[in-house]
């Protein structure tokens, strides 16, 4: 058995006509699209990244992989959380995809629920920690307001965020045996956790309250609101996937 745990990582959906310079006789056909941020730095810590389609089984894929992350992007469908659905455009998410995905929301979730009940371990990132929290039960914040930390920052990846984004995390949390009491991170997000879902906690937090990190006690499973990927420092979030991944798999029969 190959000792390289293998890492299924979730991307976006759009149509091809949005790529400059994209035939226009296939404009019309969709792409499935991913950050190769995470593969790369998947790869980098002995992983083996593979990437998901709204189209696999979340069940029988979880069936295949050691590993689970979920990526950032678009908000989360309010229709998920209890939200407002005033806030939806009525934009067809396969020609932007920057609006809500009901599609993309529903495989995520399905595929948070399934690598659980597997005993699988899950990272999520930005709206990937957003997804977790919601398929679990949890809300969401629908729009942050302005206040002392840049939370939607005005920076380009990669970049280590600003001083003022300096996280706290809890004491004998993964959170916190990954980087300290505190760790200054990247930021591009106004949504956030608002009321965790069941079994979650809170276990780093901006200094201004924004929830930064969350876990489920017992099991590997981190979620947090900067993007590991784009930080131009190394990270361990991405190497804590594939060392959480790989001893699950040396665990089984």
């Amino acid at each position: 058995m190959n000792a390289r745990p293998l890492i299924g990582i979730t991307g976006r959906r759009f149509r091809l006509e949005l790529i400059k310079g994209a035939d226009e006789r296939y404009g019309d056909r969709c792409l499935d699209s991913y950050m190769s941020d995470f593969a790369g730095r998947i790869a980098q810590a002995s992983g083996l990244p593979v990437h998901l389609s709204y189209d696999t089984d979340a069940t029988a894929i979880c069936h295949q992989l050691s590993g689970v992350v979920i990526t950032g992007g678009q908000d989360v469908h309010p229709a998920f959380w209890g939200g407002d659905p005033g806030v939806v455009r009525g934009i067809d998410p396969r020609t932007d995809p920057m609006v809500h995905d009901a599609a993309r929301d529903e495989y995520e979730i399905a595929l948070v629920r399934a690598a659980l009940e597997q005993g699988i371990p899950v990272l999520g990132v930005c709206r990937g920690m957003q997804v977790l929290n919601v398929a679990l039960g949890g809300t969401l914040v629908a729009d942050l307001p302005a206040g002392p930390v840049s939370h939607l920052s005005a920076e380009a990846a990669p970049t280590d965020g600003t001083a003022d984004h300096l996280v706290s995390f809890v004491k004998g949390s993964i959170a916190a045996g990954l980087f300290g009491e505190h760790a200054m991170t990247n930021s591009w997000h106004h949504q956030a956790v608002d009321r965790c879902g069941a079994g979650l906690v809170v276990t780093g937090r901006a200094s201004d309250g924004v929830i930064e990190s969350v876990e489920l006690p017992g099991a590997p499973v981190l979620g947090v609101q900067w993007h590991p990927e784009w930080m131009k420092s190394e990270d361990p979030a991405m190497a804590w996937i594939v060392q959480a991944a790989a001893t699950r798999r040396r665990s089984l029969p």
